[in-house]
């Protein structure tokens, strides 16, 4: 049976100068999986939490947010194949959610790099594979 890890994401939504929907990304450090690669920040679901919990709980760590609000976005399976034939293929599962009304300025927490960009901006930007159905959802939606 392969192992799944699953992820609590947040897709942080604010309003930017100009009145267009912005995001804010963070890019992950070299050193990891998918290093280098620009992301919707938020992190792995504990054994003893709901996915909300993980979902404050990993923002409130890497971004310094607090939410208070968010609903569900979409939900994503997706296989990383290992390049290196001795590691195993990484399998995730995301829930995501749209955080637009949470307290504090979210900022990078762990080192890593930090932005907000508008929808038109992501095209400009490299995501890891399974971020891309995020960014065609929220297409979709504006």
């Amino acid at each position: 049976m392969k192992n799944i890890v699953h992820v609590a994401v947040g897709v942080i939504q604010g309003i930017n100068a100009e009145g267009l929907p912005h995001y804010f990304l963070t890019k992950r450090l070299a050193d990891v999986h998918q290093g280098g690669k620009w992301e919707f920040p938020g992190g792995k679901v504990e054994i003893d939490e709901t996915v909300a919990q993980a979902l404050a709980r990993e923002l409130k760590e890497e971004v310094a947010i607090d939410v208070l609000s968010c609903q569900p976005l979409i939900k994503i399976e997706h296989t990383y194949l290992a390049k290196n034939k001795d590691k195993d293929d990484k399998h995730v599962c995301l829930d995501v959610y749209l955080v637009d009304n949470f307290l504090g300025e979210p900022s990078a927490q762990e080192g890593q790099g930090e932005g907000w960009f508008t929808l038109a901006q992501f095209d400009s930007l490299e995501f890891p594979e399974a971020n891309k159905a995020i960014i065609e959802k929220l297409r979709l939606q504006s």
